[in-house]
């Protein structure tokens, strides 16, 4: 959410808002701007939607999702300014942050890079030990919580492909991205009641997952979100902030 810059918007928050109970908010880098972060701040408040920073690489141009070679300090860094920005209007409204999600690349790499994934760990840790990390089920990110005591929530994704080793297609392959609403609610009850999912070559693969991600920036955001939200109830699964 908050991926809005500027003149220009992204996504449909304020009706998305109304199908989730969790929301990653852009913090600057990758998209947002002061501006957006408070007003989506202010919605989520509104609605009693769980409240998360969403850290991402210094790359508005390419969204976050392009790949920059960092430090472990810079890493560490970077995750700390965009936590404390957010936290600010966070708490300037009244509300309290409850976790962080990396974003895009920065994501992908910590979910395989132990130095990263400490970093980042660490960074959410010292900004606020009650914070909730948020990284792929059986990541990197994931581990890397665990040994500093930090809570952790496993993540899956309804509208990604998975490799067969349990991370996701990279956008760059055919099929990576879910394009069916039907098919990524098929997914998001298949993760939810059997706690696996097939891989893009077929094969079934376990996945221990908290939580389920859902991207707001695409076309058909909204119809995604109500559509398994229907489908996750309609399966008697009850949806609530990991929080």
């Amino acid at each position: 959410m908050g991926e809005s810059f500027g003149a220009y918007r992204i996504g449909r928050d304020e009706d998305i808002l109304s199908y989730v109970s969790s929301a990653n908010i852009a913090c600057g880098f990758h998209a947002g701007d002061p501006g957006v972060m408070r007003r989506t701040v202010r919605l989520c408040l509104d609605r009693g939607v769980s409240i998360g920073a969403h850290p991402g690489l210094p790359d508005l141009a390419g969204f976050g999702r392009r790949e920059i070679r960092i430090t472990a300090s810079e890493a560490y860094e970077l995750t700390v300014y965009q936590i404390g920005a957010l936290q600010a209007f966070v708490r300037a409204e009244g509300g309290v942050m409850r976790h962080v999600k990396p974003h895009g690349a920065l994501y992908n790499m910590a979910a395989a890079d132990p130095a990263l994934a400490d970093a980042i760990a660490c960074a959410v840790q010292r900004v606020d030990p009650a914070l909730i990390l948020y990284g792929l089920a059986g990541s990197e990110l994931i581990r890397a919580a665990a040994r500093i005591g930090l809570r952790a929530a496993a993540e899956a994704f309804a509208d990604r492909a998975y490799r067969p080793d349990g991370t996701l297609a990279p956008r760059s392959q055919s099929g990576a991205v879910i394009a069916d609403a039907a098919q990524a609610a098929q997914q998001a009850v298949r993760i939810a009641q059997t706690q696996s999912v097939t891989a893009i070559d077929g094969r079934d693969i376990a996945i221990a997952a908290d939580t389920l991600c859902i991207h707001g920036d695409t076309p058909d955001a909204l119809e995604f979100a109500s559509r398994i939200r229907q489908e996750l109830e309609r399966s008697g699964i009850d949806i609530r902030p990991v929080s």
